[in-house]
This record gives structure tokens, C-alpha cells and sequence, in this order.
């Protein structure tokens, strides 16, 4: 999550048929996950899987073809037993209809095409199968975006992104209705950590495969000024009563159903065979008539 800026990289496609600059260096992003392997902080990971497993656990359904598609199989090994894990390449290794159940675990962050992904997953469920893709929302590291935009305003008189954008809760949910699927819900929930120094965050973000991997990245490091003034924001405006920093990490679930006639339906307008007011038990008053517009004077 810890990224450069993004400059404007050329079109190579016709004018015709345009091609959007890539996102993600997926060659970067494999190396650095690999890197984090060596000695990983997957805790992030292992919430996300815990916040699953609970949801499936209040879900009257007993699937028996799910589907993950993560970066970390390892977290998901034990989670649900008898799952394909699918790494989340571009394009997913998923047969269309033979899954009664999809987990997106905290890869759609990375996506060039997010919505994309969610298609396929779609497209991989039977009918009446669940889809459940979890994410880093739009308040995820909002401190440290703030630390080094301060700081790289103070050292080098420029403003530059550095913490991967994040999808807003309200855009993500509009995202599984163009997907097609059905009875769509997107919630969230907030974790505060707790670091000693931005050192000690920027280690865990490396230990998660977080770090830079964007296709335009600058690949020249931050300057150790800039790192200084960082961590010197971050400790007068983030620290708590011990000196410990905070960095909050925003996870959104997105859930949705592929479409199936079992499901339930919306009624047609005016079908209702009842008033609200006897559900609620309550007296009906009626609206007030709209006042007399006087007419217009005929022209001359």
C-alpha cells in the first residue's frame, strides 16, 4: 500500500479502441510478496479470513464448492476445507458455474480492473451462489497518506501520492449491481495498530507484500529528510499516551448472490395488499392538498 506516483504513461492502443495504462506491475508485486514470505505479517490476512468464516457460519447454507482467490493460500489452508485457491492473476483460474461459493480475500486493491474481477467470480458461481469479496477501504492508512503529504510538501515543495488510493464503500457497492449480482450489501469495519515508529509500520507493510509495486512507479527511494520529517509528523499528530502510532486499516465486505427465481423478489408498485400504517399500528393522515396556483396572465 505504500506506493509513488503515478504519472500519466502513454496510450499504445488505436484511437479506436484505447487502452488504459496498467495499475500493478505484476512481476514487482510477485517479487514482493515472495519477499514477504521470508518473514510475513499476514495478520491483516488472517482477520479477514476470521471475518469470513463468520459470516459463512450465520449463513443457512452448506457450500460445497467454494472457491478463494488470494495472494497467501497458506492463510485460507485450514479455513475451508476442500477450497481451490486461485492466485489473483487478471484473469481468474475459475470454471464458469462450478463454484456455490467465491471469497475475493484482499486482492482487489491490487486489481487494474476490479469490477472485472468481480464478473468473473460472477460468472463462476452456480445459480444462487455467494459471492464474498473483502478489501481495503477508503480510510485504510489514512494517517500515513496525511504524514507524507505534509512532509513531502515541507521538503521538496511538491505533493505527490504515496498510499495506494482505496474505494469508498458507496462506489464499491454500485460495483457487484454492474456485476449482476443479486441482493447486494457492502458494509465495513475499522482496526486500529499500534507501532512504535513509522519504521516498525513500513517493516509490516513490507512482511504483508504492501510495498510499491505500481506499473509507473518512481523508483527512486524516499530521501532519509523526508523519512525524518515523516515519522516527526506522525508522532505529533497520531501517537497515542505511550508514544505508540496508530494506523487504522478500514476492511470493506462486499456480498452478493448470482441471480436464481428461489431468491426473493420485489413487488410490483401498488401490489401491496396492506397499509403501512395498520403494520405499524398507527393512524393514516393524509397529505395536505397542494395550494391553488393562480393562473397565468394571457399574453399580449
Amino acid at each position: 500500500m505504500l506506493l509513488t506516483p503515478l504519472p500519466t504513461a502513454p496510450n499504445t492502443g488505436s484511437m479506436n479502441t484505447p487502452h488504459p495504462p496498467a495499475l500493478t506491475d505484476r512481476t514487482a508485486l510477485a517479487l514482493h510478496r515472495a519477499r514477504a514470505l521470508r518473514d510475513p505479517a499476514l495478520f491483516l490476512h488472517e482477520d479477514a479470513a476470521d471475518e469470513v468464516q463468520e459470516r459463512l457460519s450465520e449463513v443457512n447454507r452448506q457450500f460445497t464448492a467454494p472457491a478463494v482467490v488470494t495472494p497467501f493460500p497458506q492463510v485460507w489452508k485450514n479455513r475451508l476445507p476442500g477450497a481451490r485457491i486461485v492466485a489473483d492473476t487478471p484473469v481468474l483460474d475459475l470454471a464458469e458455474g462450478a463454484h456455490d461459493l467465491v471469497v475475493h480475500a484482499l486482492a482487489l486493491h491490487w486489481a487494474d480492473d476490479p469490477l472485472g474481477q468481480i464478473i468473473q467470480a460472477r460468472r463462476a458461481l452456480r445459480p444462487d451462489g455467494l459471492f464474498l469479496g473483502v478489501m481495503f477501504g477508503g480510510q485504510t492508512l489514512n494517517e500515513l497518506r496525511a504524514v507524507l503529504a505534509q512532509a513531502e510538501s515541507d521538503v521538496t515543495g511538491g505533493l505527490s501520492p504515496r498510499v495506494v488510493p482505496m474505494g469508498e464503500i458507496r462506489d464499491l457497492g454500485a460495483l457487484l449491481q454492474r456485476a449482476g449480482l443479486a441482493l447486494p450489501v457492502a458494509d465495513s469495519f475499522t482496526r486500529t495498530v499500534l507501532y512504535r515508529d513509522l519504521p516498525h509500520l513500513v517493516r509490516d507493510l513490507r512482511a504483508m507484500g504492501e510495498t510499491n509495486a505500481l506499473a509507473a512507479r518512481h523508483r527512486a527511494p524516499m530521501s532519509r529528510a523526508m523519512l525524518a520529517r515523516a515519522a516527526q509528523l506522525y508522532a505529533e499528530s497520531f501517537a497515542d499516551s505511550q508514544g505508540r502510532l496508530a494506523a487504522t486499516v478500514e476492511t470493506l465486505v462486499l456480498t452478493g448472490w448470482a441471480p436464481a427465481d428461489t431468491q426473493p423478489q420485489p413487488l410490483r408498485p401498488g401490489s401491496a395488499a396492506h397499509r403501512l400504517a395498520a403494520a405499524l399500528g398507527t393512524t393514516e393522515t393524509g397529505l395536505e392538498p397542494a395550494p391553488f396556483a393562480a393562473p397565468r396572465p394571457p399574453r399580449d
